[in-house]
């Protein structure tokens, strides 16, 4: 007979589930990663990654850019999405096609079916940026779920409830990782771990997020 693997049993199951609505896809994304960073690549370009400021004056950690038809910033005015990149005037860059199939087909394994995003926020984090407890409510319709591509080093994601005093789960993502959520756990909060120092292959000395909604 076969010997199974020694500690076999401490191996992360290609399935997490972290809340009703709200799971973690083991290396989903991993296949495609490198068509997802050229993705990246060919979008801030078009569209430079920067740090945006907060409504209270605080600059991001965490530098980013947008694509698809609507793109979330941040400014004195407050969260909001935007059809033009305010830094340019012009419209966003197109949302890849690798992105919109991946979120889709990412949404369908995590049971919610039909989901055709149109907007993605692409953060990059560099060692010491972070996310603090925040809920994704700027969308006009929360009947859809959220789905974030985590791609290249690995990070600690935090995925709390409904009320930001709620205790926090820690899920140690890594490359290709995807975590989707919806339905009841739509509006949990939810944040970022500083970036620990290191060098992945595919990005280097840091870690890029893809979050794919639907805002309008």
């Amino acid at each position: 007979m076969a010997m199974q693997p020694k500690f076999a049993f401490m191996a992360e199951p290609p399935r997490q589930e972290l809340a009703p609505g709200a799971v973690v896809l083991r290396a989903f994304a991993r296949a495609v990663a490198g068509e997802l960073l050229a993705g990246v690549a060919q979008v801030a370009l078009a569209a430079p990654f920067r740090h945006m400021t907060t409504p209270g004056g605080h600059r991001m950690s965490v530098a980013m850019t947008n694509c698809g038809p609507l793109g979330w910033i941040t400014d004195a005015r407050g969260y909001r999405y935007e059809c033009l990149d305010p830094a340019s005037g012009q419209p966003w860059p197109a949302l890849p096609a690798s992105f919109a199939q991946l979120a889709t087909d990412a949404a369908a394994a995590a049971g919610f079916p039909g989901f055709l995003a149109d907007a993605c926020l692409v953060n990059r984090y560099e060692p010491g940026a972070r996310m603090t407890l925040h809920q994704d409510k700027d969308e006009s319709d929360r009947t859809q779920p959220i789905v974030s591509v985590s791609l290249g080093l690995p990070m600690v994601f935090l995925f709390g409830g409904l009320r930001r005093a709620d205790a926090a789960q820690r899920v140690q993502l890594e490359h290709g990782d995807v975590v989707v959520w919806g339905g009841p756990s739509r509006l949990c909060f939810h944040g970022v771990l500083p970036l620990r120092e290191g060098v992945h292959e595919a990005t280097g000395r840091c870690r890029i997020n893809l979050t794919l909604r639907r805002a309008s």
